[in-house]
C-alpha cells in the first residue's frame, strides 16, 4: 500500500556533489526518506517550492506543459523500489480517461510533482528498505549531530546515513592532488 508523503526538506551532503531530498510520511508516524539526487534535480524542486518566477519554462515546466498539452493529467507519483542505493519512480497519469504509467527517476518525479500539485506517493517496501523510522525524527540529524547541544545519544539508526557516506570516500586519495 503506498503511503502519501511530502517534500521536508533539500538537504546539501557536504563531502560529495550531491543533494538530498528528504520526504517525510504526510500521516504524522514520523518516518522520513532520503533519497540522494543530483545537484540540478534539487535546485528544480527547490526553485519552486520557493516560488522563485523563471521567464522561460524549465525542464520540469516543459515536461508538465507538454502532458497538459497532449490531453493528459498527471495523477499522482510513485517511488516503487528501491534496488541497492538506486530508488526508481513512476509518473502516473490520465490521458484521455487511460491509465498510463511512465519510468522516472525519482528526482525528476518529485520535481515535476511539485509543479502540479499531486501527491508523493511511496511503496511500504521502499519505506520499510530506506525509511528512517520513528517518532520526532528530525530531519536536521540528517547533517549533523546535535549531541554536543543537547545532551541526547544519537542513536545507530540516524548514524546510519553517516555511515554510508564515509563508507564511500577513497581515504587513499587524500592529500595526492596534483601529484602523479
Amino acid at each position: 500500500m503506498p503511503v502519501a508523503m511530502s517534500v521536508e526538506s533539500i538537504r546539501q551532503n557536504l563531502l560529495a556533489p550531491h543533494r538530498v531530498v528528504v520526504l517525510k510520511e504526510d500521516s504524522g508516524r514520523g518516518r522520513i526518506l532520503p533519497i540522494v539526487i543530483g545537484v540540478w534535480e534539487s535546485e528544480a524542486i527547490a526553485m519552486h517550492l520557493r516560488k522563485t518566477e523563471v521567464p522561460r519554462p524549465m525542464t520540469h515546466d516543459l515536461l508538465a506543459n507538454t502532458i497538459a498539452a497532449l490531453g493528459g493529467r498527471v495523477l499522482r507519483i510513485l517511488v516503487n523500489d528501491l534496488a541497492g542505493e538506486t530508488f526508481f519512480a513512476r509518473i502516473i497519469l490520465d490521458v484521455d480517461g487511460r491509465h498510463v504509467e511512465v519510468d522516472a527517476r525519482p528526482s525528476d518525479a518529485i520535481a515535476l510533482a511539485v509543479r502540479v500539485a499531486v501527491p508523493i506517493l511511496v511503496d511500504e517496501g521502499v519505506l520499510t528498505k530506506g525509511a528512517i523510522e520513528g517518532e520526532g525524527t528530525r530531519p536536521e540529524q540528517l547533517e549533523a549531530p546535535e549531541e554536543e547541544q543537547t545532551g541526547d545519544r544519537i542513536g545507530d539508526e540516524q548514524l546510519a546515513v553517516f555511515r554510508d557516506i564515509i563508507n564511500q570516500l577513497n581515504l587513499d586519495d587524500l592529500g595526492n592532488k596534483g601529484k602523479a
